[in-house]
């Protein structure tokens, strides 16, 4: 039920990222969602109760909010302006693509022939579902910044290693949430005036955005590998897309093109192989 629960949530996060951009900048987007799950957070932390970070992992602690919140949400508000939430909802699942990159040049890991092959195919994945989402004459390269949102959870789960040894999953996602929201605070300036002026629908949207996939999917995502195998948590992420537009197709009325299912079958297909390369080419 957690499982389901967590693909639910990040399921309707573009959903609810697109009917967000009918009223509110990609930035104001971004810190109205993250201070909803900040105030949640600490509603949780104050009757729960989370460890006090020590003062030489707070940069850390900043760092993960910079990747996981600030940078990575900013990259999805910005690029799903140019895409659809069904293809946003499968460029944003190419992290693993990119931690092969990171793996081979940041942390020098040998990195085999077979990852190397299935990252190349999953990028020609990426070219067939942005064509294929709005067609070759109505390509638009921003779109693209999307790839950064994947790029910088990559980074978000490298970082998260080196200090997930010191505390709680909840305490790293306590101070993670608002260290990233104490970032996008610069865009504070106008906020006011576009809550006021959005409609009910829209902040309601923002409202379900803030407190589902921003915080409760991530204590549900910490209890679900507190309980189970790593391999067969992370495996559940791959029925995000088909979800995504399933409902996007539902609450949106939105049509989802074959280049996009294509595209996403190339894409979920390359990283469910980099997961399982044999033994003898690792």
């Amino acid at each position: 039920m957690a499982m389901a629960a967590v693909v639910l949530c990040w399921a309707y996060s573009p959903i609810g990222i697109h009917i967000g951009l009918e009223s509110y900048s990609p930035g104001h987007l971004a810190l109205l969602r993250f201070l909803i799950a900040s105030l949640f957070m600490a509603l949780i932390a104050l009757f729960i109760g989370i460890g006090v970070p020590r003062l030489r992992d707070v940069p850390w602690l900043m760092l993960l909010g910079l990747f996981a919140v600030a940078l990575h949400h900013m990259a999805l508000n910005m690029g799903q302006r140019w895409v659809s939430p069904g293809a946003s909802s499968v460029l944003a699942q190419t992290a693993p693509l990119f931690s092969t990159f990171i793996a081979a040049v940041c942390l020098k890991e040998r990195v085999s022939g077979w990852r190397w092959l299935w990252v190349a195919v999953g990028l020609l994945g990426v070219v067939v579902v942005i064509w294929g989402d709005k067609g070759v004459g109505e390509f638009h390269p921003q779109g693209l910044v999307l790839l950064l949102a994947a790029l910088s959870w990559s980074i978000y789960f490298v970082l998260q290693k080196h200090i997930s040894t010191r505390y709680s999953p909840l305490t790293i996602v306590c101070y993670m949430v608002w260290g990233g929201t104490l970032l996008l605070c610069v865009y504070w300036p106008g906020l006011t005036d576009e809550v006021l002026k959005a409609p009910v629908r829209v902040n309601v949207a923002v409202l379900i955005l803030g407190l589902f996939p921003s915080a409760l999917a991530y204590l549900l995502w910490g209890f679900v590998l507190n309980h189970t195998q790593v391999s067969r948590s992370v495996s559940v992420m791959y029925l995000i897309p088909p979800v995504a537009m399933a409902l996007a197709a539902g609450v949106l009325g939105s049509e989802v093109s074959a280049g996009v299912i294509a595209g996403a079958a190339i894409v979920l297909g390359s990283v469910i192989a980099m997961s399982r390369e044999p033994q003898s080419r690792r």
